[in-house]
């Protein structure tokens, strides 16, 4: 027996809370209802804010980002954070030649990383240079160019010609938007792209991104999915949306 209107929507919010993520296709097939009738629950159910919609699709929140100062976002996920950063710093070797980009993870990941030997870092983040520059086994490599003030790192053309000159083991990225379809993307064009110069830099791309980032979108795209080789990421992280990177031949590490 076909489903009524309030029963459809049920479906369709508890398929959201479970997967994050519907298709007006799947559920047309699934609820045995035209697409046009779906489009129609899903613009009922976003007037009263229990979902966005997307092309095609739906999502629980607002898939696209603002930009937001770095004291703000600070407060956000702490603790995800701190565990995702302490994986990333076990990850560093001694003699290892790393890239940091900009983001309160890669932030907290500078706080992390304790003296080896020989281990040399390249960032875009003011913030990491700062915490770095007081460990006396670390050569930092601060770039230059344009301050964005938001997130207290370097930007520009600049930055980018001085990157040029170097080759990293590992880049740390932290992003604003992983979308499984689309890639990798941060509030601001410029960032984007400085952050596909240093993934060129780079020997190996880990990203570091908490749950919140996941099935969001800047405004900047930085890359696909298959230009990154591991995301670190918090267990809030909706299993499918793993699941899906991990088809796109991503590791996904959880912590």
């Amino acid at each position: 027996m076909a489903l009524n209107i309030a029963e459809r929507h049920q479906y369709i919010l508890e398929k959201l809370k479970t997967h994050g993520h519907v298709s007006v296709l799947e559920l047309s097939k699934e609820l045995n209802v035209s697409a046009v009738t779906i489009r129609k629950d899903l613009k009922l159910l976003e007037d009263r804010k229990l979902l966005y919609r997307t092309h095609g699709s739906a999502t629980p929140q607002d898939p696209y980002i603002a930009d937001r100062h770095v004291n703000e976002k600070e407060k956000i996920q702490v603790e995800q954070k701190k565990r995702i950063a302490r994986k990333a710093a076990s990850l560093i070797e001694p003699y290892d030649s790393i890239i940091l980009a900009s983001g309160t993870t890669i932030n907290e990941l500078s706080r992390q990383i304790h003296a080896k030997e020989g281990i040399s870092v390249i960032t875009s983040s003011m913030i990491a240079a700062q915490n770095l520059i007081m460990n006396p086994g670390i050569e930092v490599i601060q770039l230059g160019g344009i301050v964005r003030k938001s997130s207290s790192s370097i930007v520009g053309p600049h930055a980018e010609n001085m990157l040029k000159g170097f080759n990293s083991n590992r880049l740390f990225l932290g992003v604003d938007g992983i979308d499984p379809d689309y890639g990798l993307t941060t509030t601001n064009a410029m960032e984007a792209s400085l952050n596909q110069v240093m993934i060129e830099a780079a020997t190996k791309v880990i990203v570091l991104a908490d749950s919140s980032k996941f099935g969001r979108r800047g405004f900047g795209r930085i890359c696909g999915l298959e230009r990154v080789d591991m995301i670190i990421t918090d267990s809030g992280t909706p299993q499918n949306l793993i699941a899906r990177c991990r088809e796109k031949g991503v590791e996904v590490v959880v912590v």
